[in-house]
């Protein structure tokens, strides 16, 4: 279960766990979409954009290991990661959740059409496919689908 991880605001001296677990992920869940970026150019982004000007959200473990990362901008959840270990433990749930909390007007996300799993993953969550693209507008040239969630009335 996951009542031995917390869920709480990233600080500065999170950014590289937090980019760790990004890249464990990222192999595990996408091993065949390419990476435009090093694994060192990735801590270097998280550590200096994404973690100080961005609403980033860790998942620890009791241990004290960070296992989990959510990023929020604005209306958009731009980043769901988490490690590989401690996937199908409920974490993406409660990072969701938190997700809808802090944006109760709806959300939006874009994830691959390879990524099938989490197709079903925010499907479940109530998230909607509503455009497909060929790739060209992202940094990997990958075909992705953009999702909304927008709250019942």
């Amino acid at each position: 279960m996951t009542d031995e991880v917390v869920l709480r605001r990233a600080v500065a001296a999170d950014a590289r766990a937090a980019a760790d677990v990004w890249l464990r992920s990222f192999r595990a869940a996408l091993p065949t979409v390419v990476r435009p970026r090093s694994d060192d150019e990735v801590r270097e982004y998280i550590r200096d954009v994404v973690v100080p000007l961005r609403e980033t959200w860790v998942a620890e473990a009791a241990g004290g290991g960070i296992v989990g990362l959510m990023v929020l901008d604005g209306a958009s959840l731009s980043q769901l990661y988490l490690d590989p270990d401690w996937r199908g433990r409920g974490l993406g749930d409660r990072f969701v959740a938190l997700a809808k909390e802090r944006g109760p007007g709806g959300l939006t996300l874009w994830t691959f059409q390879v990524n099938k799993p989490a197709h079903r993953f925010y499907e479940r969550h109530g998230f909607t496919a509503v455009e497909f693209t060929d790739g060209s507008g992202n940094e990997e040239r990958e075909p992705d689908v953009r999702y909304v969630w927008r709250p019942r009335s």
